[in-house]
């Protein structure tokens, strides 16, 4: 809940500046509106190895942003962000997100996506159980940033709903499953098998 009040105040305090000073808010006979907030780390490099994603000397802030029509943008410490994981009843420890590790890495770089468990600092150090949903399973470089998916949470302080976001989560999921399914049928295909 503590998390859920943090992030709602950040979002209705973004939009109550926004619109000039009015403030915002939606009436019970409306569709209630949620900023859907994107997360990105930063570290000076990276590691993935044997389910375990560590940022090395990461940034002390989180960025996050939103899509249109909120246009978001703001910072909480790293340490903030941690410590939130599994605050609320719709939080990242009940539904962890995907995420994209880019990491810089020669000859070319690297884009792993992964779903993230269970972060924790240690030193300088971000460090996440992550399970790869696509690309390398282990991978090392230098100028990492790491893209977290989507947490829907309301524009209105009044309101805390969410429970939306983890039945789209399921079904993008799901596509994804159905997507990959369909090619490898199309690869045997073309291979003639």
């Amino acid at each position: 809940m503590k998390r859920r009040k943090f992030l709602t105040g950040m979002a209705a305090g973004s939009l109550i500046a926004s619109a000039g000073g009015r403030a915002a808010f939606a009436s019970t006979d409306e569709k209630e509106h949620k900023a859907h907030y994107l997360f990105v780390q930063n570290g000076q490099a990276a590691s993935l190895k044997a389910g375990v994603l560590r940022l090395k000397d990461v940034a002390p802030d989180t960025l996050y942003f939103t899509d249109r029509p909120d246009r978001i943008v703001g910072r909480i410490t790293t340490k903030g962000y941690v410590d939130s994981w599994a605050t609320g009843d719709d939080s990242f420890a009940d539904d962890p997100p995907n995420a994209v590790l880019s990491i810089h890495h020669e000859p070319l770089p690297q884009d792993i996506v992964v779903v993230l468990r269970n972060p924790r600092l240690a030193g300088d150090d971000l460090v996440y159980d992550a399970e790869v949903l696509d690309g390398e399973t282990e991978a090392e470089g230098t100028a990492a940033s790491l893209f977290i998916d989507e947490i829907g949470r309301p524009l209105t302080p009044i309101s805390f709903a969410g429970a939306n976001r983890r039945e789209r989560r399921r079904d993008r999921r799901e596509d994804r499953r159905e997507d990959r399914r369909e090619d490898r049928a199309r690869r045997r295909v073309d291979v003639g098998l």
